[in-house]
């Protein structure tokens, strides 16, 4: 019966001139050239279908649309999909715009207006012919309420709980934090359920219901039930929406009795706290996407008259508010009298800013600030204090920094989470929100507790920078991860310390100097550090650490002398101190400083012999395969082939669970098999040594493989390895840095210089598709059909 219905139809659409632009399913969408065509197109098909067992419904609109890859798209092309879901089978329902452009004498039904699934104004429909049909599936028997504007950005939302509401879950609640869109986000699902539920769909409002007894009340008020309103529900297939919740959480039994009272009953609610009852089923509504948070930026401004685009600085904005709907409306409404430049300047005080909401909208829906002040006076006064408290903290935070910073319990923490002020972030973290910081950290520097609080953590976070420094060779990728989540919070204890704890300050930059590096950091640790060692104070061995991380990201950002000066001034200090480990370090830093920034290699070599000497000496096996690492490398450079070759086949049979050590002797016998000229064995090895680099985070490391696997596949696939080699350099210019090392510029010379000859003119558009490649896709494209997993393996973004 599809087949002879798909047969009917496409015969009569095709003979007016009918184009196919989707199908799915029993359904069709066609676009003719006139409304002449499409209306003798509908009548054709339902005289065709007429002495059939299939009736069809069918839906005509005349506007604009957009043309895309998908397809045709737009506000029209919706209005038409609406249109037809409102008819009957057999019935073709058509627009008002298409009925102007219809013969006078035509035999039509006026339908009148009505309020299509959208919500926004009502359109005047008709009928073709005058056969009976039931009323349209329109949502006027129904009191949802007209929406200002159209919904933005949650279509994946609304089709997970339209599902949810029409399988067997009877109590779903939306819950998110104030100025999340959860009211607009039911209106729309509700909207869509509007003929679902033969007894009809309620919202009922309770943001102004303040005793949660009169909920029953107000819910028969609202849907016209006498005083038995188990008794009226009982039998009727229904939805109420029950909007804004939160402060009536008491009357949530009576709820969950009406609910076991009366079997076909749905309720969706909307509250900024869970329900905690029996079947409900939470969902939890996060902010706006940053592309879906700067369309409506970008909608809303062009109501105030300011015509923009989603460019950098708009999603600038949308990241600043967190992509909260409400937050973004409200600044877009700014742009009335602010450029968006001007604009984003003023956010970093953006709760005063965040003003003016519509005259119409509740009182708490107006100001951002009032919006976030309604969640906080829902809480008790422990949650109160314990919400200024966690603001202490700038990113997300572990539990363990929770209470030991602020004295939070998991309860506390718990019943923050429910009332939608933070989230679960992982296993064992949270996140606050930029925009509910801000209100938070009011509250924190009104208080008593600022200062020490600021203080603890500083001393969390600078104990967590020491302990990472100690593990960094024996757990390096465990250590990395978890500074990289915690990096904000050290950045502010750094700012803090740097005021108010001076040897604090110098002792945690020198233990972020290793992270600083590997995680491309290069800049702004090289910064820091200079900073710390300008303070007073602070023991020596700290300084030394600081005077090793400075001189190696110093040398790095292109600044050799400096870095050469600082690093033999640790060096000498460490000897004064008698720390044979950490002097066997820095000689270590001080070898790939010659290798990458003087290309002094038979200095490398000496700097690296001493480490491994020092190490062995030391007994201390670590040392020894860190220093064997400078070795092999020194060895490449020097173009010892067989011995580099030889040396590097023991550093991989030591390497064990290290995936940085691994990452080297895959690296090594990668440049010794490209040197020979077996690029086969290269690539292999180059990617081998690129999932290593990517476990521990390292972005240098990964562009190094990514430019070896570019040239290893340079004369299979010239144009892909240009975009590789062009990825890498858009990034070093990104941190910053450049290398330029005579042996592997000579291999770059050799390879890469062969695919811009093979090229020919497609080698520069090749390059630039690569430098404007985002480096993860890079990542992916070097690994190939693995690449993507491989990249999500590692549970960051390099």
């Amino acid at each position: 019966m599809l087949g002879e219905h798909r047969h009917i139809l496409r015969q009569a659409f095709g003979a007016h001139g009918g184009v196919e632009v989707d199908t799915q399913g029993d359904s069709f969408f066609f676009a003719f050239p006139s409304a002449n065509d499409a209306i003798a197109a509908a009548a054709q098909a339902q005289a065709a279908l007429q002495d059939g067992p299939l009736r069809v419904r069918m839906g005509l609109h005349t506007g604009e649309a957009m043309v895309t890859a998908e397809g045709y798209v737009g506000v029209e092309v919706h209005r038409a999909a609406r249109i037809a879901g409102a008819g009957h089978g057999g019935q073709v329902v058509f627009s008002e715009t298409t009925r102007r452009l219809l013969p006078d004498d035509l035999s039509v039904r006026d339908l009148g207006l009505h309020r299509l699934k959208d919500l926004i104004g009502a359109e005047h429909l008709y009928q073709l012919g005058e056969e009976n049909f039931p009323a349209l599936r329109t949502i006027d028997a129904t009191n949802l309420p007209n929406a200002a504007n159209r919904l933005i950005g949650r279509d994946r939302e609304v089709e997970e709980l339209v599902s949810v509401l029409t399988g067997d879950t009877r109590l779903l609640t939306i819950t998110g934090p104030g100025g999340t869109g959860k009211t607009r986000l039911s209106l729309q699902v509700a909207a869509e359920l509007v003929g679902s539920f033969k007894d009809g769909v309620f919202w009922v409002p309770l943001a102004g219901l303040s005793d949660p007894d009169l909920l029953a009340s107000e819910i028969a008020k609202t849907i016209g039930a006498p005083d038995d309103l188990t008794g009226y529900l009982r039998g009727k297939a229904m939805l109420i929406v029950l909007d804004n919740f939160e402060h009536l959480l008491d009357a949530a039994p009576a709820l969950s009795a009406l609910l076991t009272a009366t079997r076909q009953l749905r309720v969706l609610v909307t509250s900024r706290a869970p329900l905690h009852l029996a079947g409900e089923r939470d969902f939890r509504l996060d902010p706006l996407s940053m592309s879906d948070a700067a369309a409506l930026f970008v909608e809303r401004a062009g109501a105030v008259g300011r015509s923009l685009k989603p460019d950098s600085t708009v999603e600038s904005i949308c990241r600043r508010l967190d992509g909260l709907p409400l937050a973004v409306e409200l600044a877009a409404a700014r742009t009335r009298v602010l450029s968006p430049e001007a604009l984003r300047e003023r956010l970093d005080s953006v709760l005063p800013l965040l003003t003016g909401g519509p005259s119409d909208a509740p009182q708490r829906q107006r100001t951002l600030r009032a919006t976030i002040e309604w969640s906080y006076d829902l809480l008790d006064a422990p949650g109160r204090e314990l919400l200024a408290r966690v603001a202490v903290f700038v990113g997300g935070f572990p539990i363990a920094g929770a209470e030991e910073v602020c004295g939070a319990d998991l309860d506390g923490l718990e019943r923050l989470v429910d009332s939608s002020l933070l989230k679960t972030v992982g296993d064992d973290r949270f996140l606050m929100l930029e925009t509910i910081r801000d209100y938070a950290l009011e509250r924190l520097e009104a208080s008593t507790e600022a200062g020490s609080l600021r203080e603890r953590h500083a001393a969390y976070f600078s104990d967590l920078a020491d302990q990472a420094h100690r593990h960094r060779f024996d757990a390096e990728a465990e250590w990395s991860e978890r500074l990289d989540a915690d990096h904000d919070d050290l950045r502010a204890a750094l700012d803090w310390m740097a005021g108010n704890d001076p040897g604090g300050a110098i002792a945690t930059a020198g233990a972020l100097g290793w992270f600083w590096f590997s995680h491309g950091h290069l800049i702004e640790g090289k910064q820091r550090l200079a900073e710390a060692l300008t303070f007073p104070g602070g023991a020596d061995a700290a300084r030394a650490r600081a005077l090793s991380a400075s001189g190696a990201l110093t040398a790095r950002c292109g600044e050799t002398e400096d870095g050469l000066a600082l690093l033999t001034a640790a060096i000498s200090l460490w000897r004064e101190l008698g720390d044979g480990t950490e002097l066997a370090s820095a000689l270590c830093d001080l070898g790939w400083l010659f290798v990458y920034d003087t290309g002094d290699f038979p200095a490398a070599l000496d700097s690296f012999e001493q480490s491994l000497d020092l190490s062995r000496d030391l007994a201390d096996p670590g040392g020894e395969t860190r220093a064997l690492v400078g070795v092999c490398q020194s060895l490449v450079a020097l173009g010892e082939v067989e011995r580099a070759e030889s040396m590097s086949r023991d550093l991989l049979a030591r390497s064990g669970d290290d995936p940085r050590t691994e990452h080297f002797a895959h690296h090594f016998l990668a440049d010794c098999a490209l040197m020979r000229g077996d690029v086969g064995e290269a690539e292999r090895r180059y990617e081998e040594s690129l999932r290593a680099a990517l476990a521990i985070g390292d972005v240098l490391e990964s562009s190094f493989e990514v430019q070896g696997v570019a040239m290893a596949s340079s004369a299979r696939d010239p144009e892909r390895a240009l975009r590789l080699a062009g990825a890498v350099e858009a990034l070093w210019e990104s941190l910053g840095t450049s290398f330029s090392v005579a042996f592997w510029d000579d291999l770059l010379d050799r390879y890469i210089g062969a695919a811009w000859a093979g090229v020919g003119s497609r080698a520069e558009e090749a390059w630039a598709e690569g430098r404007a490649m985002a480096f993860d896709d890079a990542v992916t494209m070097a690994l190939g059909a693995g690449g993507a997993s491989a990249l999500a393996q590692t549970n960051r973004a390099i």
